[in-house]
């Protein structure tokens, strides 16, 4: 499993269901963020609460578009 894979499992098992997350989602943070990521490091300690930050400034409708993005 790659880091993004765990992350993205410790995350959702974390969250509740309006702050679930897809490996789609995590494609376009990582492009929207460069700034947190050195390598390929996924740290759910380090992350996690830019990433619930980043998920929660988004409406409904442009999540749907996300999840659907690669």
């Amino acid at each position: 499993m790659t880091p993004k894979q765990t992350f993205l499992l410790e995350h959702n098992k974390l969250s509740p269901l309006n702050l679930q997350a897809s490996l789609a989602m995590l494609t376009v943070f990582r492009k929207d963020k460069p700034s947190l990521f050195k390598n390929n490091e996924w740290s759910i300690e380090k992350l996690r609460r830019p990433f619930i930050l980043w998920l929660t400034s988004f409406t409904e409708e442009a999540l749907k578009d996300i999840k659907k993005s690669k």
